[in-house]
């Protein structure tokens, strides 16, 4: 046999193999979801369970931005392997949902399968797949009877080929994704079990604030798959703190109705909401019932590691100030900069400028989103409780990386706080990642 006839047969095996697997992996996307389901009455008291659910679930973040009707989708999000816009979710039957049926629109939801392929796990498909049926039912009944249709077209994703074939996206979602089960609550009360349900489905708290792995999926999506569970992670240019009672950095100091006020307005006497959570609180929370907010927050603070330490203020900071000492590196920038609204003593304004002392995003393991906030600014949330906004301006202009760097780590190492540093070259690569966001 011949090099050249043996090098045909390869080649010729190799495509036979790759669309052997392209069909199987089209295949076992046709065949997730359940039996042909039936869609009730859309009555007015079901469409509107499925708005405050769609709220919940915090639909309007990703699939409505400025400039486009609602839930018409738009939003860049920027992947490993290029950028992914979300799409029409209206009931217009040519770019949205229009033609779905209950049966297509559990598919997408709680498998992650549409039109014939799995879906980008940007859609958090592995968290909603504990929804209820009959949630899932409420929902259709909004999207389809409750938001107005709207012909607009998505935008064509920018991920070149091959890169943009959809098929390994079945076998991530067959090995990281579990398919849908009745929710178990455990050994929880009836209360955290309520908790349990929105922080682990619609509410799809761990795509933030748990660690991925590797391969992109959490590192544990329920609180039974191990300690990474609601731990914090990075993303963007930002940590999601611990939601966990822990150490430093975590909810160790919030009682349950710290938890359940800052759901409900964005902000507490220990902080105040920043970077994606402003949305979070803006488009879903601040929506929820007080009997929801307050399971909710029942159910984080019910999720306690050994060896939970609080928060001890220390002093000795202030009172350096105070006698003029800026000998600490990055203390004169803080008088400079910072102190005439979070104060010398770094227990700012309660719920207009918050606290740096003790402040879990301060002390998080991570410095990044003390950096990013000098860097970028920050905006408080806008809602019935706190219609008033405070704008916190973009430092970029005015320090630099080693500047802003020294403010940093005073911040994080004043007034009892205890983290670990940023360097200067740290924040020269955070500098780039904000601008070209």
């Amino acid at each position: 046999m011949s090099w050249k006839l043996l090098g045909r047969i390869v080649l010729i095996g190799g495509v036979a193999g790759f669309l052997g697997v392209i069909a199987i992996s089209t295949i076992l996307d046709k065949a997730a979801g359940e039996k042909p389901l039936a869609a009730p009455e859309a009555t007015p008291s079901l469409i509107a369970r499925g708005e405050y659910l769609a709220r919940l679930g915090d639909c309007a973040a990703c699939h409505t931005v400025p400039g486009r009707p609602l839930f018409t989708g738009g939003l860049r999000m920027v992947t490993p392997i290029g950028a992914i816009y979300t799409t029409n979710i209206t009931p217009d039957p040519t770019y949205g949902i229009g033609s779905f049926t209950l049966t297509d629109f559990d598919r997408a939801l709680r498998f992650g399968v549409s039109r014939g392929h799995t879906l980008y796990p940007a859609m958090p498909y592995p968290s909603y797949a504990n929804t209820k049926p009959e949630d899932v039912a409420a929902l259709y009944a909004y999207f389809k009877s409750g938001v107005t249709p709207s012909a607009t077209a998505n935008i064509e994703n920018e991920i070149p080929f091959p890169l943009s074939m959809r098929w390994p996206l079945t076998f991530w979602r067959l090995l990281f994704s579990s398919p849908p089960a009745p929710f178990k609550p455990g050994s929880l009360d009836p209360v955290e079990a309520s908790g349990a349900y929105f922080a682990d489905g619609l509410g799809h708290c761990g795509e933030c604030h748990t660690p991925r792995t590797l391969t992109m999926q959490v590192r544990a999506q329920t609180r039974t798959d191990g300690a990474a569970y609601l731990s914090g992670a990075v993303i963007e240019n930002y940590f999601a703190p611990s939601l966990r009672t822990s150490g430093p950095g975590s909810l160790a100091d919030w009682s349950v109705q710290d938890v359940a006020e800052f759901l409900k307005t964005g902000a507490n006497n220990h902080g105040i909401a920043f970077g994606s959570m402003t949305d979070v609180i803006v488009h879903s929370t601040r929506f929820m019932t007080d009997d929801d907010a307050f399971a909710a927050a029942k159910y984080l603070k019910s999720i306690v590691d050994n060896g939970t330490q609080t928060f001890t203020y220390d002093g000795t900071a202030h009172h350096a100030l105070q006698e003029g000492d800026t000998s600490k590196p990055g203390a004169l920038l803080y008088l400079d900069n910072c102190a005439a609204c979070h104060r010398p003593d770094g227990l700012g304004y309660q719920r207009v400028f918050p606290q740096l002392a003790g402040n879990p995003v301060v002390i998080a393991p991570e410095p990044i989103s003390l950096a990013s906030i000098v860097l970028e600014g920050s905006l408080t949330p806008k809602t019935n409780a706190t219609p008033a906004q405070f704008a916190m301006p973009s430092f970029a202009w005015r320090l630099n990386d080693q500047e802003v760097a020294d403010v940093v780590n005073f911040i994080r190492s004043s007034w009892g706080n205890r983290s670990a540093p940023i360097s200067a070259a740290d924040v020269t690569k955070l500098r780039k990642r904000v601008r070209s966001d």
